[in-house]
């Protein structure tokens, strides 16, 4: 993992040496269930439930562009579909090599409706190979969620 080892330590006190090692695998497999015919990008995400869940969601696309959906946002409608609206991480993977993705605007807004301060976001390279940790708190800083009505 890049960047210092300790924080992202820290950020990842709730996940295993294991699950994080799955969560890498899966986000890195859900890439693989892309439906991406027109931006020939693809995004794979997999979330972490309390429930020792992993939950995969990969972009897809539409020839209207705007009934697009992102991994991410895939994802996160499965978990909360499936009842899994505690979270302990997420990770997502993009088909670039060189450095790691993270998520969009709309999907950081909807990710912080199950997510906030110190909860870990794994962004990964196309192999997994370059990992970053960040708080989602720094993705999205001074954020409107459920606790700001």
């Amino acid at each position: 993992m890049s960047g210092d080892k300790e924080p992202e330590k820290h950020l990842l006190r709730h996940v295993t040496a294991q699950q994080l090692g799955q969560l890498k695998k899966k986000a890195l497999e859900a890439r693989e269930l892309s439906y991406s015919p027109y931006s020939k990008f693809r995004v794979g995400c997999c979330i972490l439930t309390k429930e020792n869940k992993f939950v995969l969601g990969a972009n897809v696309e539409n020839a209207s562009y705007g009934g697009a959906i992102c991994a991410e946002r895939c994802a996160a409608v499965k978990a909360v579909t499936g009842g899994m609206k505690e979270w302990l991480a997420i990770a997502i993977s993009g088909d670039r090599m060189e450095d790691t993705i993270s998520p969009c605007g709309i999907c950081r807004q909807f990710i912080r409706e199950f997510a906030s301060g110190e909860f870990p976001v794994i962004m990964l390279n196309g192999d997994g190979s370059k990992t970053v940790v960040k708080p989602f708190e720094e993705l999205l800083p001074l954020s409107f969620g459920p606790d700001s009505l």
